[in-house]
């Protein structure tokens, strides 16, 4: 169509007949009441972002009137109330937060008696100890509906034996076969193993209600965390923590559970703790980081474990603080020695006055005790830490010789050989010829002791085998007379005069922790040859003090061989000196001179003198002679 004004119009749409929808069914009754309760959670959840969160606060108020409860059974869960043989203790009208009350008006009350113990306990079972404190008026069984009240009990509950590994060595004489051992323990290795779990007992365990009246919330309870917190889902709140107190309990007094044992000593105390108390007690009772190993990979010994305990025990707390300054002193020590010798190795270049012996005999060292340690099944830790130290050793090898592969010779026509050689800056020097002669001499003395304890190990102490009698004499010879390994380089130093070549920040690190070791060594429980170790060590060291004041390095020396060493550079060459012209009508020319040098023999810093290149002619004796002019060499290491 064509309107009026000319523009071409469209038909209008065919008009469509509208289409009822299907109908919808009426919702029921659960889907009204499921849309009613998702609108509630989403409102709710909602407005607890904005809504003020209030602490949580303490069950029982401060002073709160509390009785205690404490049963004994062979059970986790305890029901058996009514028992009067499972109530060892109960304590009325007990005020919470006070620390006046009690026979030494410090808050704590103790109950001891004799625990007879059944069949099942003696035969390696398990018994619990199940501690209620409940508000004045109210009773821990819930079966007594007037009496007991769930906001009102407060319930701790846990294994007071332990269980602990016994392991068992077979060891014997190797000549005679006979063994000290006792032939029960004997009958038990062959009939468990040699690793037994035994439950053993102590007869002491301390129980501390934590005074603490603090707001705490649910998502940031006061360290550590739970289960030692608990709160109440209902309410919130929380309840006061009781919190078994073993951590003086040294491993030492614990002693086996047998079938020989038909009662078992017991004394609980009752004492009040403050949180910050609480909370050394919690971390320190916590399982160690590297406990994600296993008992079997990290275990502690006994001793171990009561070291610390019985240095907090037993020391003076002047002379622990020092201990625990100085033990953080050693850390940094120890770290700085290492970098030291690290950075010594790696950027020497001459080998001039440092024994080459010692560094693969203390490899050999290094290899010794590795083997030894896993002989003994000592824990993880230790194995990785004498296993990097070996790897350090064996890693020095590579700086004190020339290390190379020989593909052409393989080990087993699978293996490159590798080969050895020393370096030209050790052989070109005198210091390999005074090594060789330390080690000859050193052998005069290290084999006969070698030999000599050798034997007295075989005759008079026993071992699992051949091979654990090789590694246990070598280990403790070398424990024994270790320190005459370090007596070559010393020796060096006499022959040479000179102690510039030594790494002594390195040194100094070293001696300063050996030091420090005899500081711990008397302050905590070691053994005696320890102890002497330590002290032989300060000698060598003091002796190398004594060798560093008579063998003086002059630190403005810049030529020579001991203040390069000083420094870590090899020794500079001598300077090429031209050819004089020949003289006619001679014959051949005569060798050029060589400069001499001249060494005092006290120790004091050597002298070179160059040959004169001053014009002849006359002058006077009192006239001052003009110095040569340096080599270009000389001047450019000026």
């Amino acid at each position: 169509q064509v309107t009026s004004n000319g523009s071409v119009g469209r038909d209008p749409p065919a008009e469509t007949q509208p289409q009822n929808p299907p109908p919808q069914p009426a919702p029921n009754a659960w889907q009204v009441i499921k849309g009613v309760l998702f609108r509630i959670f989403i409102i709710w959840a909602i407005s607890s972002w904005f809504r003020p969160r209030f602490p949580s606060r303490n069950l029982f108020p401060k002073d709160t009137l509390m009785n205690l409860h404490v049963y004994i059974s062979e059970h986790e869960h305890f029901t058996d109330f009514n028992a009067t043989s499972a109530l060892f203790w109960e304590q009325q009208d007990l005020v919470y937060g006070d620390w006046t009350s009690g026979e030494n008006s410090d808050g704590c009350y103790e109950h001891f008696a004799e625990l007879d113990i059944p069949q099942s306990v003696q035969q390696n079972g398990s018994i619990y100890i199940h501690v209620y404190f409940t508000k004045s008026g109210f009773h821990p069984d819930p079966r007594q509906k007037a009496l007991y009240r769930r906001l009102a009990t407060v319930h701790m509950s846990r294994m007071i034996n332990k269980y602990k590994r016994r392991r068992f060595q077979k060891t014997k004489n190797l000549l005679t076969g006979e063994t000290e051992a006792d032939p029960e323990m004997i009958k038990r290795a062959e009939d468990y193993g040699p690793v037994e779990v035994i439950s053993h007992w102590h007869p002491n365990i301390t129980i501390n209600i934590v005074d603490d009246h603090d707001g705490w919330r649910p998502d940031s309870p006061p360290p550590p965390p739970p289960p030692h917190v608990k709160f109440d889902a209902v309410s919130g709140d929380y309840y006061p923590i009781v919190y078994f107190n073993d951590y003086w309990n040294l491993q030492k007094d614990y002693y086996p559970i047998n079938e020989s044992l038909a009662s078992l000593p017991l004394r609980v105390s009752f004492c009040p703790l403050s949180l910050w108390r609480w909370q050394l007690y919690a971390a320190q009772s916590a399982k160690s980081p590297w406990n994600f190993l296993g008992d079997e990979l990290y275990e502690q010994s006994d001793e171990e474990q009561d070291s610390v305990k019985v240095a907090l025990l037993e020391t003076n707390p002047y002379l622990l603080a020092l201990t625990i300054i100085v033990s953080i002193v050693h850390s940094i020590f120890e770290f700085l020695a290492f970098k030291n010798d690290i950075q010594f190795w790696n950027s020497r270049q001459s080998l001039e006055g440092l024994s080459v012996r010692s560094v693969f005999f203390g490899v050999f060292q290094s290899f010794v005790v590795l083997l030894y340690i896993l002989d003994n099944e000592t824990n993880f830790v230790v194995q990785v830490s004498v296993f990097i130290g070996v790897l350090i050793d064996l890693w020095k090898i590579t700086k004190v010789m020339d290390v190379r592969l020989d593909r052409e010779h393989k080990v087993a026509g699978l293996l490159p050989r590798p080969t050895f050689k020393d370096k030209s800056t050790y052989v070109e020097s005198s210091t390999k010829v005074y090594d060789d002669m330390a080690f000859r001499y050193l052998s005069w003395i290290l084999f006969p002791l070698l030999g000599c304890y050798a034997v007295y190990s075989l005759l008079y102490l026993e071992h699992k085998g051949w091979y654990s009698w090789v590694l246990s004499m070598l280990y403790g010879f070398l424990l024994t007379f270790g320190f005459i390994t370090m007596t070559p380089q010393l020796f060096i130093n006499y022959k040479l005069k000179s102690v510039a070549h030594l790494p002594w920040r390195m040194l100094t690190y070293k001696a300063l922790n050996t030091f420090i070791d005899d500081l711990f060594a008397f302050v905590i429980k070691m053994p005696v040859m320890y102890r002497i170790g330590c002290l032989r060590d300060d000698v060598v060291f003091f002796i190398y003090l004594y060798q560093r004041w008579i063998y003086r390095v002059d630190p403005t020396r810049v030529n020579g061989v001991t203040a390069l060493a000083a420094r870590g550079e090899p020794p500079p060459a001598a300077a090429p000196v031209a050819e004089a012209p020949p003289v006619p009508g001679a014959g051949a020319p005569p060798p050029p001179p060589s400069p001499a040098t001249t060494t005092e023999a006290t120790g004091e810093e050597a002298s070179t003198s160059l040959p004169s290149q001053a014009p002849q002619g006359p002058s006077s004796a009192s006239e001052p002679q003009e110095a040569p002019p340096k080599p270009a060499e000389d001047k450019k290491r000026d």
